[in-house]
């Protein structure tokens, strides 16, 4: 069972992921909290402990600029990255927007209707 510190949300954004301020790989985040991020990669070249920066833009608003966070990587996997922001300076309004657009922009995996074929 896992015990988590804060709830995460589940979405889809996409990412650059930075190293050493280079992009080295693009990502998907599927889930967030106030704590950190999974982010859906193939990038394998990075170590645990390791700090990234990750940029990001909503791509719905007016707003065009892009966003970035530190953060450190805890988990690796063939499915991708864990990061976590504890101890990396970051801006809480960066992330709290990020959790609040991806709570408005999920949609539940039984979100679109079964199709019903019609008799003739």
């Amino acid at each position: 069972m896992e015990h988590r510190l804060s709830k995460r949300v589940q979405g889809k954004l996409g990412l650059l992921v930075y190293k050493r301020g280079m992009p080295v790989a693009t990502g998907q985040i599927r889930d967030a909290s106030k704590r950190g991020l999974f982010i859906a990669t193939d990038y394998t070249d990075v170590q645990l402990n390791q700090t990234v920066e990750l940029e990001f833009r909503f791509p719905d608003t007016e707003e065009k600029r892009f966003r970035r966070l530190k953060a450190h990587v805890v988990r690796k996997s063939d499915r991708g990255l864990g990061v976590d922001f504890e101890g990396v300076d970051n801006d809480s309004f960066t992330i709290s927007s990020l959790i609040r657009w991806l709570k408005s922009h999920h949609m539940p995996v039984n979100y679109f209707p079964v199709r019903r074929q019609q008799a003739y």
